[in-house]
C-alpha cells in the first residue's frame, strides 16, 4: 500500500497495489487458480461464492444480538444477584471493552492466519461464553463470561470483510455491494429485533436464555464454517506476531474508555495514562519489522484515517440518540417503556429501508453527504422537543435520525472497503468496529454529562448543541474528502 491514500480509492487502483483485483493482466485470474487447485477456493472467476453469506451474516451478527438483548435483561439480572444499575452496567461496558480491543486484534490474525480459523475460533468461544453465563454463580461469573462472548464476536466480522475482498478479487467484482449492503442490513435488523427478542427469551426461561441462545447459534456458526469457508491462508507478513504492539493498543483504548464511562476530574488522570501507553505503542510500531498496526502505511491513508472519524462521529450521534433520546422520552415526556419502544421503531425501520434502497449504488460521497446534512436537520430539530410534544413529531424525530444512520454506517463500510489496504482488510475492518464503540462510549458519557438531573427536557436541548457540533464535524469530514468521489 502506498503512502499517499488517494492512490488506494479506485477499485481498480487497489487490484493494482496487490497484484490483484479485476485488472486484465490475469495475475488476479492465475492466483485464484492456484488457490482453487489447492482447494482454497471455488473455480476462479464466475459469481460471488454464495455458500459464504450464510456463515457470514449468521457471524456477524452475534455482537449486535447480544449487545440488544440485554438492554431488557438488566432488571432481571440485578434482582437475581442482588445488584444496583452500578453493578448490572459492567455487562455493557464488559462486553464494549472486549469488543473494541479484540476487533482490530481479531482483525490482524485474520489477516495473518485467514478467516476461517479465527472464524471457526472466534465463533466457537460464543458457546463457551453462553453455556458460562447461563451456569453463573455470580455476578462477577457473569461479568467474565459478557468480556470472553465480546472477544468471541469479535472475529466475525473482520473475517467477513476479509472473505468479501477476495472473493471480489477471484470474481474480478469491482465493488460486491450488494454483499456489503447485506452485511449492514442484517446487523441493523437484529439489532432492531434484539430487545424483543430478548423479552420473550427472558418470558419464556428466565434472563439465563439470553446467555443459552449462544450455544445453538455457535454451533450453527461453526458448522457452517467449517463446510463452507475456504481453507485459503492470507498472509500479511511471514515475522514474529507483535504481541508487544497489540499488549500497548489494548492497554492504550482500555485506559481511555474507563474515562469515557466516568469523565471527571477524579478520572482524568486515566486520558494521561492513556496518552503514555499511546507514545510507548507509537514508538513499538514504527520500529517493529511486522508491526500489529503499520502507522507509517496508516498515516499515509488520509481517506482511511477520514473514514474512521466519520464512524466515529456517526455512532456519537447514533447513540446519544437510541439512549438520550429513549432515557428522554421515557423521563421528560413520561411515556412508559413500551410505548418509547414503539415510538423508536420507526427510526430502526427508517435506517433498514434507506440502507435497503440506496445498497445496490457503490458510490460513497453522494451517501456520506445526504445522511451528514439530514443527521444536522434531525439533531437541530431536537430543540422542538417538550413534554406536550404530539406522539407523531416524536415518531417523526426519530425517522429523521433513522435515515442517516443508514446512510453513513453503509457508507463508511463501503468506503473502507475501498480504501483499505487489502492485505490488511480484517485489522481495517476491526478498527471500524472500534470506532463504533468509541463512539457510543462518547454518547454515553454526553448523555451522563447533560443528564446529570435526570433526562429533562432543557437537559435535551443541551444535548441538541453538542450533536450539532459532532454533525458539523461530520459534515466537515466528507466534503473536504475528495477521494469519496473516485469510489464508483
Amino acid at each position: 500500500m502506498s503512502s499517499g491514500g488517494s492512490g488506494r480509492v479506485g477499485s481498480a487502483e487497489v487490484g493494482a497495489s496487490v497484484g490483484a483485483g479485476a485488472s486484465a493482466d490475469g495475475d488476479a485470474s492465475r492466483d485464484a487458480d492456484a488457490l482453487a487447485e489447492a482447494g482454497g477456493l471455488p473455480d476462479a472467476g464466475g459469481r460471488f461464492d454464495r455458500r459464504l453469506i450464510a456463515p457470514m451474516m449468521l457471524g456477524s451478527i452475534l455482537n449486535p444480538i447480544n449487545s440488544s438483548m440485554l438492554a431488557v435483561a438488566l432488571i432481571p439480572i440485578g434482582a437475581a444477584f442482588g445488584a444496583g444499575p452500578a453493578d448490572t452496567a459492567w455487562l455493557v461496558t464488559g462486553l464494549y471493552l472486549a469488543t473494541a480491543v479484540g476487533q482490530p486484534v481479531m482483525g490482524r490474525l485474520v489477516d495473518r492466519y485467514g478467516p476461517r480459523p479465527l472464524y471457526l475460533i472466534g465463533t466457537a468461544l460464543v458457546g463457551v461464553a453462553g453455556l458460562l453465563g447461563a451456569l453463573a454463580p455470580s455476578l462477577g461469573v457473569l461479568i467474565a463470561s459478557r468480556v470472553l462472548l465480546g472477544f468471541g464476536t469479535s472475529a466475525a466480522y473482520p473475517a467477513s470483510m476479509s472473505l468479501i475482498r477476495s472473493e471480489a478479487d477471484r470474481t474480478g467484482m469491482a465493488s460486491p455491494t450488494g454483499v456489503l449492503s447485506a452485511l449492514s442490513i442484517a446487523n441493523q435488523v437484529i439489532a432492531v429485533i434484539g430487545p424483543t427478542l430478548g423479552g420473550l427469551l427472558i418470558g419464556l426461561g428466565g434472563w439465563h436464555l439470553i446467555f443459552t441462545v449462544n450455544v445453538p447459534l455457535s454451533l450453527a456458526c461453526v458448522v457452517l464454517g467449517f463446510v463452507w469457508l475456504p481453507r485459503a491462508r492470507a498472509s500479511a507478513g511471514e515475522g514474529r506476531l507483535d504481541v508487544a504492539g497489540i499488549l500497548l493498543f489494548a492497554a492504550m483504548l482500555v485506559s481511555f474508555m474507563f474515562f469515557l464511562m466516568k469523565p471527571s476530574w477524579s478520572t482524568v488522570v486515566l486520558v494521561g495514562v492513556a496518552v503514555a501507553f499511546g507514545v510507548a505503542f507509537t514508538w513499538r510500531e514504527l520500529r517493529a519489522a511486522d508491526p500489529f498496526i503499520d502507522l507509517r502505511v496508516l498515516g499515509g491513508n488520509g481517506p482511511l484515517l477520514a473514514t474512521y472519524g466519520r464512524q466515529i462521529c456517526t455512532f456519537v450521534v447514533s447513540y446519544s440518540f437510541l439512549y438520550g433520546f429513549t432515557q428522554w422520552l421515557e423521563e421528560g415526556r413520561s411515556l412508559s417503556a413500551p410505548t418509547a419502544g414503539l415510538v423508536l421503531l420507526p427510526m430502526s425501520l427508517a435506517a433498514v429501508t434507506i440502507t435497503a434502497i440506496t445498497g445496490r449504488s457503490a458510490a460513497v460521497r453522494g451517501k456520506l453527504v445526504a445522511g451528514s446534512i439530514i443527521l444536522l436537520v434531525a439533531c437541530g430539530a431536537l430543540q422542538i422537543a417538550g413534554a406536550g410534544s404530539a406522539l407523531w413529531v416524536l415518531v417523526g424525530l426519530g425517522v429523521l435520525a433513522g435515515f442517516p444512520q443508514g446512510l453513513n454506517g453503509l457508507a463508511n463500510q463501503n468506503a473502507l472497503y475501498h480504501q483499505a489496504d487489502p492485505a490488511r482488510m480484517g485489522s481495517s475492518a476491526g478498527l471500524l468496529r472500534t470506532c463504533t464503540y468509541l463512539g457510543a462510549l462518547t454518547a454515553a458519557a454526553a448523555n451522563a454529562s447533560f443528564f446529570s438531573d435526570g433526562a429533562t427536557t432543557s437537559g435535551l436541548h443541551e444535548l441538541s448543541w453538542f450533536l450539532l457540533g459532532v454533525g458539523v464535524l461530520l459534515f466537515v469530514l466528507t466534503v473536504l474528502d475528495r477521494s469519496l468521489t473516485r469510489i464508483k
